[in-house]
């Protein structure tokens, strides 16, 4: 089953975290690439702006570009 980004939002929200940094944009190549929102537990929760839910067939340069910004620990 596919969750939505309502879904998903609805789940981090019975979660009860603090919002600590609300939503923002992240950029790729100069572009809004998408959006994020921090919570208090250091939890972020990103977005792929037009990702849909094959967001690496669709934006795969957005896509490689929040990946490695994960993985290097770097901010988006």
């Amino acid at each position: 089953m596919k969750a939505t980004f309502v879904e998903t939002q609805a789940w981090i929200r019975s979660l009860n975290y603090s919002i600590v940094d609300d939503w923002r944009q992240w950029y790729s190549n100069g572009q809004v690439a998408g959006y994020t929102r921090t919570y208090s537990n250091r939890m972020t929760f990103a977005t792929v702006k037009g990702g849909g839910h094959i967001a690496p067939e669709y934006k795969p340069a957005e896509v490689f570009a929040m990946f490695s910004r994960w993985i290097s620990n770097r901010p988006l």
